[in-house]
């Protein structure tokens, strides 16, 4: 399946996907790309939300822009790959079956699978402003990824290839 089906199945049943995804074996680099496009559609999600900043504020927008670009895509990425790799060893911990590769694949397929509502989030901050609506947005943001996460964990606990 291409990655738009791929996220629209997470919605339905994210157990399935992420199980598919570790069938197909390790590979790093689609690991990397789900990461990668997942920073860049939270970089493009903050564009809304800046450019009101710089036009209430009268900061620079380009100044704002470069900044969410050096964190979203090149710093938030390493502190992903950290993540990962802690909760491979907290999931080791309790006994369960992970492998590095599979914890990154849960979280970055969660990344990835809940960005269309990071998305929103951003046009909601953007649009509307601080508010109940963006909280209400970012809480649903957060529940979706966690959820997702959780799933793809539990999926590679039940035994990751590799």
């Amino acid at each position: 399946m291409g990655v738009a089906q791929d996220i629209a199945a997470t919605y339905r049943g994210p157990g399935r996907v992420v199980q598919r995804l570790l069938a197909e074996g390790p590979r790093e680099d689609r690991a990397l790309v789900f990461l990668i496009a997942a920073c860049a559609l939270m970089f493009v999600a903050q564009m809304p939300r800046l450019a009101r900043q710089a036009h209430l504020t009268g900061d620079e927008l380009n100044m704002l822009m470069g900044g969410a670009l050096m964190g979203w895509l090149f710093i938030a990425p390493l502190v992903f790959y950290g993540i990962a790799y802690l909760t491979h060893f907290v999931a080791r911990l309790f006994g369960a079956a992970t492998s590095p590769w599979s914890a990154r694949i849960a979280l970055f397929w969660a990344l990835l699978a809940a960005a269309p509502v990071f998305l929103l989030l951003g046009l909601v901050s953007g649009f509307v402003g601080p508010g109940v609506q963006v909280t209400l947005v970012g809480v649903l943001w957060l529940g979706i990824w966690l959820w997702f996460w959780g799933v793809g964990l539990w999926q590679a606990a039940q035994g990751s290839p590799v």
